[in-house]
């Protein structure tokens, strides 16, 4: 969530889901707070404004109540989740999956990032590194989210794309820029 939105103990939330007017069957959502603490919450009204979605919690009254709530994101538990169609997946079952390449282990999904192009961008970590990975059908072969695997063709060079320039490539472009 957002901000606290008015004087009544409403506030205003990112809309991450596909299905927002879902809310008006369900009424019991979870916060989780930034330190991994969980609570539980009755939806009393919702309405959208301004590209966002205004929320009223029962017994949250003021803004201060409001304020307790920003920096949560609100979930519901994994049963009560809309369908989705085939080959689609929640972000939140997209985390954690180790990402293969060619047969070979690129990383972990740590996070996906929307907004960049069609796709949704991959952000998988392996030690040190983070790659950016369009998930694109063009390049998925097979997702088992359930397994917590993802298989990949990419294309030659993508994961080169910010890699370290090498000594040589250094040189190279000394001279050019000289």
């Amino acid at each position: 969530m957002v901000k606290p939105q008015g004087r009544h103990g409403e506030v205003a939330a990112d809309i991450l889901t596909d299905f927002p007017e879902r809310f008006a069957e369900r009424r019991r959502v979870f916060a989780l707070d930034e330190s991994g603490e969980r609570r539980e919450l009755r939806v009393e009204d919702f309405w959208p404004h301004k590209q966002r979605l205004v929320l009223k919690f029962e017994g949250m009254e003021t803004i201060g109540d409001a304020e307790a709530l920003v920096g949560c994101e609100i979930q519901i538990p994994r049963e009560q989740r809309a369908a989705l169609e085939e080959g689609a997946a929640y972000v939140g079952d997209l985390v954690g999956c180790e990402v293969l390449a060619g047969g070979q282990m690129i990383g972990t999904v740590a996070d996906v990032q929307f907004g960049a192009g069609e796709a949704p961008l991959l952000v998988v970590r392996s030690g040190n590194r983070e790659f950016l990975i369009p998930l694109a059908a063009a390049y998925l072969r097979r997702m088992d989210t359930a397994a917590k695997r993802i298989e990949m063709e990419l294309p030659e060079g993508m994961l080169e794309l910010d890699a370290p320039l090498s000594a040589g490539e250094k040189e190279s472009q000394k001279k050019t820029s000289s």
